[in-house]
């Protein structure tokens, strides 16, 4: 069956349009718990549950490998998942591993020990359960030192993303945006760690001014998940595309096409 990817909502879209356009020979299937959005604000016990729910959906579907374009998820559940969970066969990745690789410069294979890296000062925008987590901090350690990471828990953001209400999700990103700076005046490079943000990619930018380097993950997990293919064949799979979702169909439909500007047709999971 098709490559899985699952978010809590509608942000792993833009990780979608990603991968198709990277890889447009292979068959994706998409579940969106729109049903139980946000994540952010939820336990960390409860994202796991909700997660692995999700994930087992896609796996009954007939998916081998699961990608979690949710960074909520990926921070609260994906190491517990792979430490105990997934099925022998089958494969859940995250979305944190291509963001450090393109920050700190360095492949996840490499095992040597943290180094510095040209970046110093990095803002940390994700949601406050990924936040409270400090999952990126963990895995940031684990390939470098010298590195000083101010996070932002960037509350309502999401919820006016899914709302389709991108005025006050701007508002939102310069409040946020504001707070980081006065915790951290001036960052060298900015990490957006929600699958959302990429939708306020420019509103971040802007207001965080045009030295600052802003790391998007879509691309990032486009890439990396086209060389992970490239090394696994056997995990493409085949079959029809399709979309997925724990919410009201005809809802999630309609704000799927605005969102990728192109009509999506979602299903009851």
């Amino acid at each position: 069956m098709a490559v899985g990817i699952f978010d809590s909502g509608l942000g792993g879209l833009t990780v979608l349009d990603a991968v198709q356009k990277r890889l447009p020979d292979v068959p994706f299937a998409y579940f969106a718990d729109s049903a139980h959005a946000p994540y952010g604000v939820r336990t960390a016990d409860d994202i796991y549950e909700k997660t692995t729910a999700a994930t087992q959906a896609l796996f009954d579907a007939g998916c081998d490998l699961v990608i979690l374009a949710c960074n909520t998820a990926s921070a609260a559940a994906l190491r517990k998942m792979q430490e105990g969970w997934v099925p022998e066969g089958k494969r859940v990745l995250g979305v944190f591993v291509p963001l450090i690789e393109a920050l700190t410069e360095r492949s996840w294979g490499d095992n040597s020990p943290p180094r510095e890296v040209d970046v110093k000062h990095v803002a940390l925008f994700a949601t406050p359960a990924t936040v409270s987590s400090r999952a990126f901090q963990r895995e940031l350690a684990f390939r470098a030192v010298g590195v000083d990471v101010e996070a932002q828990a960037c509350g309502g953001v999401v919820d006016a993303i899914e709302d389709n209400d991108l005025i006050l999700a701007e508002a939102l990103v310069n409040s946020h945006v504001d707070a980081l700076k006065r915790k951290m005046p001036h960052p060298d490079a900015a990490i957006l760690g929600c699958t959302h943000y990429p939708l306020m990619q420019d509103a971040f930018q802007q207001a965080l001014g045009e030295d600052v380097k802003v790391f998007s993950q879509a691309n990032l997990v486009a890439e990396s998940l086209a060389d992970y293919l490239d090394r696994r064949p056997e995990m493409i799979g085949s079959g029809e595309a399709c979309f997925l979702t724990s919410g009201d169909p005809k809802r999630v439909s309609n704000s799927a096409t605005q969102f990728l500007r192109r009509e999506i047709q979602f299903q009851a999971a």
